[in-house]
């Protein structure tokens, strides 16, 4: 289930709260802390990195929130190299990610030359596809100048 939900808005909170109010669920203290603090990690999170700047709300709050938050279509799951897993925010409906390997900064950008390379592949393949995730490892702008790269 997609919902929608306008990541430009000055109200992402109040944005991210609706989705889960319309999941028939209530905004509890704990739901709307974690809400909050997804709200300013503009470059991905770790479940655990919620859960420990969060103290005060269980860990089972906060991968539940999570995980609300991903069936609903409005977080991305990105598996990691090193084997973990981290999340960010579906700041577009469809949109791939970059990831850095050293500090792991999740970026997300769309491109339309993807997207056409993936309907040709379309016509190539025997069915249909119905999804797909891109993922580019990379050096970031600022692991690079912390480098001299």
């Amino acid at each position: 289930m997609r919902l929608s939900i306008n990541y430009q808005s000055a109200n992402l909170q109040r944005d991210l709260t609706a989705v889960i109010e319309d999941m028939g669920l209530r905004i509890t203290q704990a739901r709307r802390q974690v809400v909050d603090l997804l709200d300013r990690k503009s470059d991905g999170f770790g479940a655990e990195e919620i859960n420990a700047e969060l103290p005060g709300v269980g860990r089972a709050t906060v991968y539940r929130t999570i995980r609300l938050l991903l069936e609903a279509g409005v977080v991305c799951k990105l598996a990691l190299r090193d084997g973990t897993t981290k999340y960010s925010l579906a700041r577009y409906e469809h949109h791939h990610h970059t990831v850095c390997v050293r500090c792991g900064t999740v970026d997300e950008f769309r491109d339309s030359t993807i997207e056409r390379l993936v309907r040709a592949i379309g016509g190539e393949v025997n069915g249909e596809i119905l999804g797909h995730r891109i993922e580019f490892d990379i050096l970031c702008q600022g692991c690079m100048s912390i480098s001299g790269e």
